[in-house]
């Protein structure tokens, strides 16, 4: 049975350009772009989700691989991919902030530990908020969120015939600001807590200069912080819930649709 060129070049372009859209994806996604998980499990999910999505979509308009015209379509599946986890990681990473605000206030910043998705030292409360926040995100099933998501930008963005606009990509910019609100407005019990806790002492000082206030305020302030932070503990789920539900309308946004 002899197979034409053409028919070869269409096959690999068919598979070639939504795996680059869907890599770009999972590159930058909540849990998926971790340091910790191998670049090879990476590349598998891709290749797997690419064979499910193929059918569906339509076949891409490329005639030749090697040309400029595909490589730039390559790189606009990518930039389309990475934008879309993004969004998300910035839900990700808010957390992380509001955790290290939070323990630079208590004194609890002296305890670090890495980050198996960015391989930095980070604080161990931001570790924490971190670790929580993942789980949440695979709880409410933010993976399928995510791939429905990546599976929509095809008919919002055909491959070859869609493009975001110059106001678009100013859009997902200024979503990164989203994330130092919500850090902000999770941290801020704590903040106001320990603030409370630190006129305490000055006052305790102002009414008994013998006592050696900062020698055991130190130990104070961070047995106060846990304490705040397990107080406060409830409000974690419903501020993910509220970050995570913009999110979803974010992208729905960038993507065209309504949401559901």
């Amino acid at each position: 049975m002899d197979v034409e060129l053409n028919s070869i070049i269409q096959f690999l372009a068919d598979m070639m350009l939504p795996f680059m859209r869907i890599s770009g994806m999972f590159a930058t996604m909540i849990g998926i772009s971790a340091q910790s998980i191998p670049p090879s499990v990476r590349a598998l999910l891709a290749v797997f989700l690419t064979l499910v999505i193929v059918p569906v979509v339509p076949p891409v308009p490329v005639t030749d691989l090697v040309n400029v015209g595909t490589f730039v379509l390559v790189i606009q599946q990518l930039i389309i991919g990475i934008a879309i986890g993004f969004v998300s990681m910035m839900v990700l990473n808010s957390f992380v902030i509001a955790g290290q605000i939070v323990a630079m206030q208590t004194g609890l910043g002296f305890a670090s530990i890495v980050d198996p998705v960015n391989g930095i030292n980070v604080a161990a409360v931001g570790q924490f908020y971190l670790i929580l926040a993942t789980l949440l995100f695979w709880t409410l099933d933010g993976h399928l969120s995510m791939i429905q998501m990546i599976v929509i930008s095809f008919d919002a963005f055909p491959i070859g015939d869609g493009w975001w606009t110059p106001e678009q990509f100013r859009e997902i910019a200024h979503w990164g600001s989203w994330m130092f609100v919500s850090a902000i407005t999770l941290s801020l019990a704590p903040i106001v807590s320990l603030l409370i806790v630190n006129l305490a002492f000055g006052v305790m000082t102002k009414a008994a200069p013998q006592l050696n206030i900062f020698s055991i305020g130190f130990s104070i302030a961070q047995i106060m912080g846990l304490i705040v932070i397990w107080i406060t503990m409830d409000n974690f789920t419903a501020h993910f819930n509220t970050q995570w539900e913009r999110a979803q309308q974010f992208m729905c946004e960038l993507l065209r649709i309504c949401p559901t």
